[in-house]
């Protein structure tokens, strides 16, 4: 186990200058050039194609010479001196993030090519996080006491909150809507599993309670979204008033971003305390596989469930259970843990209604709540 390495990230905000600021967005809008150049390149051999096979097809053509090529990150790569001839401006920022870029979108069409995601999108600037990634080449990205040193950049001031543990692979420079900067820096490092425990347990996932485990705790919902519903309501009320691209208009869009922001930091918060407790307190977790986008599909519930999040906790679960040599079992999707007494293993069918929190077996004849006893169906499987 000690001899097994592990990939981690460190995030820390920047403090950059009015200069290294201009840099940085410079290097943002490059990025986004050169990765929606070769997207439209892409797609216009795609199109191409695409039209003279449907010409052949109603006998225009008797074949199709044109060639429809995949995408090829690394002939993208070797186009962007020639890119640079015709577009200088490109000089100006970090090759590697260049590349970096082209990278990106190579993964896309992979995943595309493999029938595991969409046609990549062209991105946008009014997004509301804008960022970049360089790769770490012969000490260009080094920690030096409580700054960063980044290509072009040079020492950008960080708060810097911990120690950077493992070798730097990475930093992905963000600027988030609030107007704020961030680096997060990817490294290889040593796996630290934690010292073994005897302890299984089983996690249920709901809305009312947040989780309720095997041995029947039952996790409040903080519900970070709404108790703040009514203010974010307020400001984009607000925001709606105000005349567009006026400086009115970007104060107001500002504050509704911060609002955005402090939801977003008070779940995380939650969310990585919950998922580093139970790492720590427990060697296997057991959760059901749910099926989110089937169920954001029910306008009743759909709010409540992003609220939750409950796919970014499971997330956490995994790659936490990586670092620190635990287990996550996974149950499959459709398995019935409510509807299946914990004790007898009986299912009984008139559980599949919400309504019904607490039931007995009739077989049995134990008395369920529905929750506790889904969350013990699925430590059985641990």
């Amino acid at each position: 186990m000690t001899n097994l390495t592990a990939t981690k990230s460190y995030k820390f905000r920047l403090y950059p200058t009015k200069e290294q600021q201009r840099l940085i967005d410079m290097t943002i809008g490059h990025c986004r050039f050169v990765y929606n150049y070769s997207l439209g390149k892409q797609l216009e051999q795609d199109w191409y194609y695409k039209r003279v096979e449907e010409m052949v097809q109603q006998g225009y053509f008797p074949r199709n010479n044109w060639k429809g090529r995949l995408f090829n990150k690394y002939e993208a790569i070797k186009a962007l001196p020639e890119l640079k001839k015709h577009y200088p401006f490109l000089k100006e920022v970090d090759a590697i993030a260049l590349q970096a870029a082209i990278e990106t979108l190579g993964r896309a069409f992979e995943r595309r090519y493999k029938k595991l995601g969409g046609r990549p999108h062209f991105k946008s600037k009014h997004h509301r996080v804008q960022s970049y990634t360089t790769k770490k080449i012969a000490g260009n990205i080094r920690i030096e006491g409580s700054h960063i040193r980044l290509p072009k950049l040079g020492l950008v001031k960080m708060a810097k909150s911990r120690e950077v543990i493992g070798e730097i692979k990475t930093a992905t420079i963000k600027r988030t809507a609030t107007e704020k900067y961030f680096v997060s820096i990817t490294c290889k490092t040593k796996a630290t599993p934690l010292s073994r425990v005897e302890k299984k347990i089983g996690l249920d996932m709901g809305l009312k309670d947040f989780a309720i485990t095997s041995d029947g705790e039952k996790i409040n919902n903080p519900k970070c979204f709404s108790r703040s519903e009514k203010r974010l309501a307020f400001l984009q009320k607000s925001l709606s008033r105000k005349q567009t691209g006026s400086s009115n208009y970007r104060k107001a869009k500002l504050k509704v971003a911060r609002q955005h922001e402090r939801i977003r930091n008070q779940r995380n918060d939650f969310l990585h305390k919950l998922s580093s407790r139970l790492i720590s307190e427990n060697q296997v977790i057991a959760i059901e596989d749910l099926s989110i986008q089937e169920m954001l599909c029910d306008k009743h519930y759909a709010k409540g469930i992003s609220d939750a999040s409950w796919y970014g906790f499971r997330v956490m679960l995994e790659y936490k259970a990586g670092w620190y040599g635990r287990q996550i079992v996974i149950a499959p999707r459709g398995y019935a843990s409510s509807q299946i007494c914990s004790v007898c293993g009986e299912k009984n069918p008139l559980v599949k209604r919400l309504s019904l929190r607490e039931w007995v077996c009739p077989h049995c004849k134990t008395e369920h709540d529905r929750d506790i006893n889904a969350s013990r169906n699925l430590q059985k499987l641990a």
